[in-house]
């Protein structure tokens, strides 16, 4: 009887919901080609530091009336802080030739430098744009060379209306951070 009870839950339960209802976006910058020397060796990037609306599963936006918005049909097809993380270690790979790896550091060597990126700001604004701001420190873990603190503050135009256009903008916004990180500036 209990089994049977549950069985019908759950038969109703997916009733309810379509899955064409929902969308998920990647965060997934265009392939960087190597165009910046490597100034950063081995190093380790730590888990991105996002705002609490960028974190969560809804792509958020800012309306006009300075409001952030979402909607649980447009969401995120990874968790937010993990798809930054990792899009940004392979960008900054990409683009510089240095080894950059999110942690925990795998390899049985330590890493050089350990990168920490932390985000005040990662929305689509108002003004049709996504800004992406905040500051990266850069840090030697053993041996000579000083700490770098930047901030960076990135706007890139979407080029349409929607989820797709915000995530594609999110993308190209990441690769530009990459790029600054990258060449330390």
């Amino acid at each position: 009887m209990k089994h049977t009870a549950l069985v019908l839950t759950l038969l109703a339960l997916a009733a309810c919901s379509n899955p064409l209802d929902t969308a998920r976006y990647t965060i997934d910058p265009e392939p960087a080609a190597k165009s910046l020397p490597n100034r950063l060796g081995q190093a380790e990037l730590r888990e991105v530091s996002l705002p609490q609306y960028a974190s969560g599963q809804e792509i958020t936006w800012k309306d006009a009336d300075g409001a952030l918005r979402s909607t649980p049909k447009e969401i995120w097809a990874d968790d937010p802080p993990r798809a930054v993380t990792l899009a940004l270690a392979r960008e900054i790979s990409a683009v510089s030739g240095a080894t950059v790896i999110a942690e925990p550091w795998p390899l049985s060597g330590g890493p050089d430098r350990r990168i920490e990126v932390r985000v005040e700001q990662f929305l689509a604004t108002d003004k049709g744009a996504v800004r992406l701001a905040g500051s990266y420190y850069v840090s030697p873990v053993m041996g000579a060379g000083g700490d770098t603190v930047r901030r960076f503050d990135i706007s890139v135009p979407l080029a349409g209306a929607g989820a797709g256009a915000i995530a594609q903008a999110q993308s190209q916004a990441l690769a530009q951070l990459a790029s600054q990180i990258a060449a330390l500036r």
